[in-house]
């Protein structure tokens, strides 16, 4: 298993996060979740539900159903509202690690349980390619997965903690990425367990 992934935009900050950030970061998504729920999006044209739950904060979130597929909207899928706003501490990482004038517009959060995972795919459903994605990961460990930008291009995998941030930028924007297995017990943070992964994007020019 790699400790260090060698591809041009890539970058791996582990433990950006410390304990309390972590705790003070996840009562923050506590609070999003709150006003927007986690819902479970399902696949277009199968509408077979994936095994993550969601929800988003920002001015737009990503959603997707059999009905209309991928996309971007303003309002949460269920209730019909607004999504809250993205929380300051995202903002200011943001600031920090993604080298982009513009600040994010969405912020995508997706729980895992133990048995949760994530197929190898592109983030390219945003109309801007050229800003980065921003990771977060909080709770239990992941088998993190990022190949290149065709999906038989060979893969790497890293074993991201709580706390850590991965930064998705230059060629490796739009590199094949996926989460093949939860670690259950790695961490303390949620009280019963699973992985939070947040992902902040800039989805227009």
């Amino acid at each position: 298993m790699a400790t260090h992934v060698s591809l041009s935009g890539f970058r791996y900050l582990p433990g950006y996060f410390d304990r309390p950030a972590q705790e003070a970061l996840l009562e923050e998504v506590r609070a999003v979740a709150a006003v927007a729920p986690l819902f479970v999006p399902t696949m277009p044209k199968t509408g077979r539900p994936m095994s993550v739950r969601m929800t988003n904060c920002g001015d737009l979130g990503w959603v997707t159903d059999r009905q209309h597929g991928y996309r971007y909207q303003d309002r949460h899928p269920v209730s019909g509202t607004r999504w809250p706003a993205i929380p300051a501490s995202l903002l200011r990482l943001w600031d920090d690690v993604a080298g982009y004038s513009k600040p994010p517009q969405a912020c995508l959060v997706n729980f895992y349980d133990r048995q949760a995972r994530m197929g190898l795919h592109q983030d390219r459903d945003e109309l801007n390619l050229e800003a980065p994605v921003v990771s977060v990961s909080l709770g239990d460990q992941c088998l993190f997965r990022i190949g290149g930008t065709a999906r038989s291009d060979p893969t790497r995998s890293l074993r991201l903690s709580s706390g850590d941030v991965v930064v998705l930028g230059g060629d490796s924007r739009l590199g094949f990425h996926g989460v093949d297995r939860i670690y259950p017990g790695t961490s303390t943070l949620l009280k019963d367990g699973g992985r939070i992964n947040l992902t902040l994007r800039r989805v227009e020019p």
